[in-house]
């Protein structure tokens, strides 16, 4: 069965590029926007119906509660003033220091003290006598508007004139207060600081002196520079130490080769007077040697020239002893030179070395002084800087605070209360609606989430595909398709031929017109499951799933159009012989199928589907139940259909009945490359997962693994 083009269509197939998952791993770390709204749209009814009780429970409550007459009024009070109208201080004042330099909260806590209240009781005492501090201030709110400058003081009470007397007082006693205190406290600041500033300054001008004397007694200006400059003095020292020495062995070795006879030749060589005499010395040795070959020994001449030499004689000797002498005497003074300046050098070297060790230790002082000196100037400028402050602020508050909005006319608060309290129940019926579906969501037994199912199940996770609308109808109303129970297939093949449906079947959707998520979905699918093996592809597999109704048959039957889009041959199997679903997702009447090619002697040609929109896909429905569907599937016919299926498609898919406590996967699996586990997010029972998953542990299944649907 298309054995010759199987090879050409393997040839031509598709290979899948690497494509990531549609998740992030760094999702795992955090909960998502989107996971919120998927668990507000999955409690959507819990929230309803919390909200709906708790804001009747709360509306009942405001609605038919008595409440006392209550007037309310306030006054506004600037307690610092405003930065246009202080300029000059964003000369002087600290850049570092934010805008308000008042403690709201602590001097709330003083406009609310005893003390500052003595006079506003004492007053009000006159005119309501039952009035009394807790009361007063139990009635009292004293708060800062927002961010700004201004604090708002209201007042409650059932007598509007109790009100309006209260805060007129309040006002009263603020301003006073305003007006004598903060005076008095920013002077007694100035005074500090002036009783100070003596003696700071007397510290910075004795570090100064300390810092001028340290400088004049050791030429210490930078210690850096100190350093390098003894560093260069002692390389030239050294240099000349060195040139010295040099010299100083020169001179020696010209004094021990002048004790030689070479030496002392150099030196006779380079004298003119000695060479002359020389000369003259050996012309009379010549004549006196070309003369004795002429004349007689006692030949008046000859005896002439011997008379001149030996006369000459003693004067060469003794010019020769003079030179040799003052030669002599030159090397050695100029040793004795060379070794005075030597020590002189090695004096002031050792000089520089101990003054260069004494750097440290004066760097360390020059330093500590500079920065006892850096501190003390610092303490002088934060002084005067703060002093300065100091008498700005007093002059710009010397009018004290400004009462901005006088006291008003007291108003009536209970109505405002109530839509108050109608608007605060509905936000916390809300939030108690959400907070019981999150609570619900927690203690659910199954999972919602994708990354929770990952992170559950020892199984790779290879894709989630999510299920649109349209999907969700098609499965709702497959699943409510009734099953025909078996009949005798010969009349089932009778009441067939009557029909012209077999081949020309429809789709109940074109697979291309679902949502882009679902179709992407299902690609990323295929996609992971073919990366699976490396060296070769997937040829054939079960798809199953942990309980039945988690979506099986939608994923394989999309699954297989995906493959199929791909550019594959696919054959569908309907191998869930109980309760199929292959035929009610495309349309088919299931008179014949899988059922019938075990129990019958039937050709597969007459049971196989093509789908008009999808040449390259091929369908065998599940056929008529039998009676004992697992002897069916555990048949060699069984076994051989599936090898003949494998060599004749590209992939072949077998939508299988859940496994966990059904056998029929565990049979046919084996001859396949593995099974595809299905898992419905939100409905899958976790433990039924965990016990299904120990149930695998003791299984020979090949998982190759998990697809979530939701």
């Amino acid at each position: 069965m298309h054995t010759e083009q199987n090879g050409t269509s393997k040839s031509l197939l598709p290979q899948p590029q690497p494509v990531p998952v549609p998740w992030r791993e760094e999702e795992e770390e955090k909960f998502s926007i989107r996971d919120w709204l998927n668990v507000i749209k999955r409690r959507s009814r819990v929230i309803a119906g919390v909200s709906i009780v708790v804001m009747t429970i709360v509306a009942v409550n405001v609605i038919f509660r008595k409440q006392p007459i209550e007037y309310e009024s306030s006054f506004f009070v600037l307690v610092e003033p405003v930065s246009d109208d202080s300029e000059a201080v964003n000369v002087v004042k600290d850049t570092n220091t934010n805008d308000s330099k008042l403690d709201y909260d602590s001097q709330i806590l003083v406009l609310k003290s005893p003390q500052l209240m003595r006079n506003t009781l004492q007053e009000l005492r006159k005119s309501f006598p039952d009035v009394s501090y807790p009361s007063l201030v139990e009635s009292l709110t004293i708060k800062r508007v927002g961010e700004t400058k201004i604090i708002e003081t209201s007042y409650k009470s059932s007598d509007p004139n109790q009100v309006k007397t209260v805060l007129e007082l309040l006002a009263k006693d603020y301003l006073d207060y305003s007006q004598k205190r903060r005076q008095t406290k920013l002077r007694q600041g100035i005074k500090f600081i002036e009783d100070q500033l003596p003696s700071i300054q007397k510290r910075v001008d004795q570090i100064q002196q300390e810092l001028q004397s340290f400088r004049q007694r050791y030429d210490f200006n930078n210690p850096d520079n100190r350093g390098e400059n003894l560093d260069t003095q002692a390389a030239s020292l050294a240099g000349t130490q060195q040139s010295t020495n040099l010299q100083i062995t020169q001179v020696r070795n010209q004094l021990d080769e002048l004790q030689t006879d070479k030496g002392r030749k150099t030196v006779l060589n380079g004298a003119a007077l000695y060479q002359q005499l020389l000369g003259q010395l050996t012309q009379l040795d010549t004549q006196i040697a070309t003369e004795s070959t002429l004349l007689q020994t006692d030949n008046p001449r000859l005896q002439t020239l011997k008379e001149k030499r030996d006369s000459l004689l003693p004067v060469l000797q003794q010019e020769e002893k003079r030179i040799l002498n003052v030669k002599e005497a030159e090397l050695k003074t100029q040793l004795q030179s060379l070794e005075i300046q030597s020590r002189e050098t090695a004096k002031l070297l050792q000089r520089l070395q101990q003054q260069r060790k004494q750097v440290p230790i004066l760097s360390r002082q020059y330093t500590e002084i500079q920065r006892r000196l850096q501190f003390a100037n610092d303490s002088l400028n934060r002084f005067l800087s703060n002093r300065e402050t100091l008498q700005i602020q007093i002059s710009q508050n010397e009018l004290g605070w400004q009462l901005i909005q006088p006291p008003s006319e007291p108003k009536l608060v209970n109505g405002a209360n109530r839509l108050r309290n109608l608007i605060i129940g509905l936000f916390v019926s809300l939030g108690a609606g959400v907070g019981v579906a999150i609570l619900l969501e927690k203690v659910s037994n199954s999972y919602n989430s994708i990354l929770k199912l990952k992170k559950n199940i020892n199984f790779p996770l290879l894709g989630n595909v999510p299920f649109d609308n349209e999907v969700k109808s098609l499965q709702a109303r497959t699943s409510k398709s009734k099953f025909p129970q078996l009949k005798a297939f010969s009349s089932l093949l009778a009441s067939s031929q009557d029909t012209d449906e077999v081949s020309e079947v429809t789709i109940t959707q074109e697979y291309s017109s679902y949502s882009p998520e679902f179709l992407d979905s299902l690609r990323f699918l295929y996609t992971n499951i073919q990366q699976i093996k490396h060296k070769s592809q997937i040829r054939s597999l079960v798809i199953s799933s942990v309980m039945a109704g988690d979506g099986k048959s939608i994923v394989a039957f999309y699954l297989a159009q995906t493959a199929t889009a791909m550019g594959l041959r696919v054959l569908l199997v309907d191998a869930n012989l109980r309760q199929p679903m292959i035929h009610n997702l495309a349309n088919l009447k299931n008179l014949w199928g899988l059922s019938s090619l075990l129990s019958t002697n039937l050709p597969v040609s007459e049971v196989i589907h093509k789908l008009p929109t999808m040449e390259q896909l091929s369908l065998i429905t599940a056929g008529p139940a039998p009676e004992d569907p697992i002897k069916l599937l555990a048949s060699e016919k069984m076994r051989q259909l599936m090898v003949d299926f494998q060599n004749s498609y590209d992939l072949v898919i077998y939508d299988a009945p859940h496994f966990f406590g059904l056998s029929d996967v565990s049979i046919i699996s084996p001859y396949t490359d593995g099974v595809l586990m299905v898992v419905r997010i939100g409905k899958t029972d976790a433990s039924v997962i965990e016990q299904a998953l120990d149930y695998l542990k003791i299984l020979p299944l090949n998982i190759l693994g998990v697809v979530s649907n939701s």
